[in-house]
């Protein structure tokens, strides 16, 4: 989302780094080109006005000035002023009530709540677990019950069933006493849109929120909709007791503009991020790695939270035993290494989050796309199991016959068991004294055309 604004950021921030000495001249060069980064990213001109007013005041305060390394000193300025504006951390939600806590989600049609509400009762289930019901009180669209209840089943909590002739505050009310028979934690309640805000919309979701009384009232809203998204929450807050936002399709090329104006103009933090389609793309929103990712320097916090979750630690230790034995790694270690890889998002997705490491995402992105992986597992897939365990043996009558299995061709195969012969020497490398060293300066090799990493002497 924020990769055009990054770009233009870094490239305005680039040249005041190197200065021995800050100026009004050139803090105010700077500013200007942070100033025209952030309309550009569609960020609300009032915000944009005061986060140019604070860093000005701030760089040009004794502390900068006085520093030995003023215009690193000048981006950390810059990093403290976008976590302000986006809210200073985390805000998890709270669920400290008689249960069921009631979670009402509101937004305008189209911005993603019914999949927002799949996700949401997902990561309460499995990230806090809890017991969870979902209901849908959207009586105009009979196939968002229907999408709802197919969430449910899919991610694995109770749904609430409703249909179109029903009012929803009974629904919601049915819903509640139901979740509190069987000893649910949590109920949230997905609420009928409208593709703009109106008094009718308003007036029923007024009605619903006064007879449920959730602890959490949270607003949808598409990253996509730039500062719109703000204005249209400021309309949601006005009308109702907002407790937080929820910000999706922010895995889009949506230029970031919400994300840095919601919280200013509705005074609302973001809680949650949604980052795809899949259900368990949703992120708690923290403004301190948010902010780093937009400044170019990576998001290493959640890449090892994501890790934890999901990584398949079995497999990596199992690995990490054979490596350190000094045993062959083989197309079969590969293909694992492979699906953890698409599982933390790809090449691209962990890279995303490494510091520095913005412009080689963008040609790992389009050097080694989904698609590429999944090429590389159907080939190993076309192989016999002594074929993975033993890569030499593939000859070239085997080539053919791997590449007509998998549809592919058989430049395709020589290109995978060259980068298996690139990883087994990382491997190598490893198993060896000072291994961690030698393999990382061996993973230049398995990056993307123009996108090596850069001599051990120069990585900080």
């Amino acid at each position: 989302m924020f990769d055009s604004l990054t770009e233009r950021l870094s490239d305005s921030l680039k040249k005041i780094t190197g200065q021995a000495k800050l100026t009004e001249d050139n803090i105010k060069d700077t500013l200007r080109e942070v100033r025209m980064a952030l309309l550009e990213a569609d960020v609300a001109l009032p915000v944009v006005k005061e986060f140019v007013d604070s860093v000005k005041a701030k760089a040009v305060g004794q502390e900068v000035m006085r520093s030995l390394t003023p215009g690193q000193e000048f981006i950390r300025v810059v990093q403290n002023e976008l976590i302000a504006v986006m809210g200073r951390a985390n805000e998890d939600l709270n669920l400290n009530c008689q249960p069921p806590a009631v979670i009402l989600m509101a937004g305008l049609q189209g911005a993603g709540k019914t999949t927002s509400v799949g996700k949401l009762a997902r990561f309460l289930k499995e990230r806090r677990k809890k017991s969870v019901m979902v209901v849908s009180a959207d009586v105009y669209r009979p196939a968002a019950i229907k999408q709802l209840e197919t969430l449910a089943g899919d991610v694995g909590v109770n749904f609430f069933p409703s249909t179109a002739d029903q009012d929803p505050v009974d629904i919601a009310s049915a819903a509640i006493a139901e979740a509190r028979l069987r000893f649910n934690d949590v109920v949230i309640v997905d609420t009928a849109g409208r593709l703009h805000i109106d008094a009718d919309m308003m007036t029923e979701i007024k009605r619903l929120h006064a007879a449920v009384s959730p602890i959490e009232t949270l607003f949808v809203v598409d990253a996509m909709t730039g500062q719109d998204a703000a204005n249209t929450a400021k309309a949601f807050n006005d009308a109702l007791p907002l407790t937080g936002v929820i910000l999706t399709k922010a895995d889009g090329d949506a230029r970031g503009g919400a994300a840095l104006s919601v919280r200013s103009i509705t005074g609302k933090p973001i809680k949650f991020m949604g980052m795809g389609e899949k259900v368990e793309a949703l992120e708690p929103f923290h403004p301190d790695r948010v902010a780093s990712r937009i400044l170019g320097m990576g998001d290493v916090l959640s890449l090892i939270e994501e890790a934890e979750r999901k990584l398949d630690k079995k497999k990596a230790e199992k690995l990490a035993k054979k490596v350190i034995k000094g045993k062959s790694f083989d197309l079969e270690d590969f293909r694992d290494q492979l699906q953890q890889m698409k599982n933390m998002g790809g090449m691209a997705g962990m890279l995303d989050k490494l510091p520095g490491m913005g412009q080689i995402s963008q040609v790992a992105q389009q050097h080694m796309n989904d698609k590429m992986f999944v090429h590389m597992e159907a080939l190993i897939n076309s192989m016999t199991p002594h074929e993975r365990r033993f890569p030499d043996v593939i000859s070239n009558p085997r080539k053919r016959r791997i590449a007509m299995g998998s549809g592919l061709q058989i430049q395709d195969v020589n290109r995978l068991l060259k980068q298996h012969k690139q990883m087994q020497k990382m491997m190598k490398k490893f198993s060896k004294k000072g291994g961690v060293m030698n393999m990382m300066r061996g993973m230049g090799g398995m990056m993307p055309p123009g996108g090596g990493m850069p001599p051990m002497g120069r990585m900080r």
